[in-house]
């Protein structure tokens, strides 16, 4: 690779750090290319792309970015995740993808400029997606108008059984 493809590469890598949400740096020693194309697939169907990358590049590349923190886990194999939507879902595959294959180990990742450890990542896989948080919420703001009418509609119901009861009341008495 001469210096001008490395400048260039060094510049698209940061511009793909500047627009991610998340960044998750792992290890891959071992993986097979078929292995490494199918969760390739697996993270582009989420909005998120898995780079290998040569250590001193990526240290370039996080240079200017609010992933700075991340420099010190570019030794060794790296291949770094970068989503631009969701950050659960990056996280949640390669969670489960590493389950089956324990050749990728997760070192560390960073949101929003925080440096997240191992157990971070895999606390972070554990949550439901952006949408099902969302449907809850939703779920959860619908159900308090919802009660309201409930129990607003409830008074001129027992108010009506009341008027219904004294009817009948004085219909027994008139017989």
């Amino acid at each position: 690779m001469n210096r001008e493809e490395k400048v260039t590469e060094v510049e698209e890598l940061s511009g793909k750090f500047k627009k991610a949400k998340i960044a998750i740096v792992a290890d891959y020693k071992g993986l097979t290319v078929p292995v490494l194309q199918e969760l390739r697939h697996n993270l582009r169907r989420n909005d998120a792309e898995f780079r290998v990358g040569k250590n001193t590049l990526l240290i370039r590349a996080v240079e200017d970015t609010e992933y700075k923190g991340l420099q010190d886990q570019f030794v060794g194999t790296t291949a770094v995740t970068v989503s631009y939507g969701d950050p659960v879902s990056p996280a949640k595959i390669l969670a489960e993808f590493s389950k089956g294959h324990p050749e990728l180990k997760i070192r560390s990742a960073s949101l929003d400029g925080k440096l997240l450890s191992v157990d971070d990542v895999m606390a972070l896989s554990k949550l439901p997606s952006r949408e099902v948080l969302l449907g809850q919420m939703l779920s959860v703001m619908n159900a308090v108008p919802t009660g309201l009418v409930r129990v607003l509609s409830g008074v001129p119901r027992t108010f009506l059984y009341a008027l219904q009861a004294i009817k009948e009341q004085k219909e027994q008495d008139a017989n």
